[in-house]
């Protein structure tokens, strides 16, 4: 392998190259808050929830104040518009940690399992991200979705092609969105046309770290596909750019299907399980992401515990693709990081509220009740702080930035109805996680700026 590859400085991020802003955001919100303080599971009095609340946004985007409206509102001045909506929920923005953008026009594909699922319909579709444009058309949709859906911050794979990372890093980037992607990596077991090398995956990743990870607010994934698809040459490359960009994500699959699970095996007979393969090229630490974890053993959880990398459970995916189910007991007995996300395209819906309807069910397989509030949290302030990022997203804290999501029990005539009868906030929540779908969004928020309202795609938006 060339030099390059081992012999870098690494830059330090900056926003040097943030979008324009509007010339003022400052405005108060009155509905029903939530947020959390901590886990749900460990604490019963993790929620924080005002019935008759007050949020404050000021004219950077950021939150100024959260609270009950009776003592805020005496806060307020002249020139603050308040919008009124108090039979609504407002939440933080929902955090999506493990989807592929390339993959939007073939969800709903249908296939045996993961492999030939892979094959025959995911490669295929990815390679037509060698096209910028189309990669560019692409973005503004998924982008869409993911707002309509009420998801402020997702952790998204793109195609192996670099233009296809610029592409989405641009859409979300003049939206002044907070998203975290890379470009997949693969030099190996996968069509020719799908192909990188470790060296200009290398090169590509570096270049597109320099350029989008800490301008405005996105940031980077270094995103091997999974490790049956990069050489060992290949995740030695991974090695040397997580250790010269510590800050950066990582994102990848682990312990999905069992096919997949016996061929890490015949192609790494040396490490001890499918998760000891990145833990040997130094790919587990904090900011690392490892969608599914279906089918690891205690040992694998307890590491992943240790060096603070996080599961995403995606359990759309797992039931369509007929995965397996995930351990929460195991998870919550280990220590082991835990996030949701929908894992579109094998996910079959970008709502993180048809998400948590199927992670509910999925745990109740495994004897284990997942409650509403802690659904709720795993997909706000969970996320966030499981990816350190909960001083900027995740919450409604003073001073984070303002992504929220405004929710309505009455979206569909069921919700409205079995919403009227419900006597306590766990009950409302799981109605959403239950009943709900991009329907029940009435209303996105990203730094501030209203991003969707329901019924209007953004282009419509932008003149309203």
């Amino acid at each position: 392998m060339a030099d390059p590859i081992l012999n870098h400085a690494a830059r330090t991020p900056g926003d040097a190259h943030a979008p324009s802003r509007a010339p003022s955001r400052r405005a108060a919100y009155r509905a029903r808050l939530l947020t959390f303080r901590v886990d749900p599971a460990l604490d019963e009095h993790a929620a924080v929830y005002h019935e008759d609340g007050l949020l404050i946004v000021g004219d950077d985007g950021k939150v100024v104040a959260f609270g009950d409206y009776a003592s805020l509102h005496v806060t307020l001045d002249a020139n603050t518009p308040v919008h009124a909506m108090r039979d609504k929920l407002i939440t933080p923005g929902f955090i999506d940690t493990h989807l592929h953008f390339p993959q939007t026009e073939m969800i709903a594909s249908p296939a045996s399992g993961l492999l030939p699922w892979l094959e025959n319909w995911t490669f295929p579709a990815e390679r037509t991200f060698e096209d910028a444009a189309h990669a560019a058309d692409v973005a503004a949709f998924f982008i869409d979705e993911l707002l309509a859906c009420g998801t402020t911050t997702a952790l998204v794979y793109c195609s192996v092609h670099r233009q296809s990372a610029e592409a989405l890093f641009a859409e979300a980037h003049a939206r002044d969105l907070r998203m975290i992607a890379g470009k997949v990596l693969m030099d190996r077991h996968c069509p020719e046309y799908l192909r990188d090398t470790a060296q200009s995956g290398y090169d590509d990743s570096r270049a597109l770290i320099e350029r989008w990870h800490g301008t405005g607010r996105q940031l980077y994934a270094l995103t091997p596909r999974f490790a049956p698809t990069s050489t060992e040459a290949q995740l030695e490359a991974c090695r040397t750019l997580a250790r010269a960009y510590p800050d950066i994500f990582i994102q990848s699959h682990v312990a999905e299907n069992h096919d997949e699970i016996r061929w890490v095996a015949e192609l790494f007979p040396e490490r001890r399980s499918y998760l000891d393969v990145y833990d040997h090229y130094e790919l587990l630490r904090a900011r690392a992401v490892y969608g599914h974890c279906i089918h690891l053993d205690d040992a694998d959880r307890i590491r992943m515990a240790e060096t603070q990398a996080i599961a995403a459970h995606c359990p759309t995916s797992n039931l369509f693709l007929g995965s397996g189910l995930f351990d929460f007991d195991a998870a919550a007995r280990t220590g082991m990081p835990v996030t949701l996300a929908t894992d579109v395209g094998g996910g079959t819906s970008f709502s993180m509220l048809q998400t948590m309807n199927e992670a509910h069910k999925v745990a109740r397989m495994g004897g284990h009740h997942l409650s509403a509030l802690r659904m709720f949290y795993l997909a706000t302030a969970g996320a966030a702080r499981a990816l350190d990022l909960d001083d900027r997203i995740g919450t409604l804290a003073v001073g984070t930035e303002a992504d929220f999501i405004v929710l309505d029990p009455a979206a569909t005539p069921l919700m409205a109805r079995r919403t009227a009868r419900v006597e306590s906030l766990e009950e409302l929540l799981f109605a959403f996680a239950l009943l709900g779908d991009d329907r029940a969004i009435l209303a996105t928020y990203a730094n501030g700026r209203r991003v969707h309202a329901r019924g209007m795609r953004q282009s419509a938006l932008a003149h309203a």
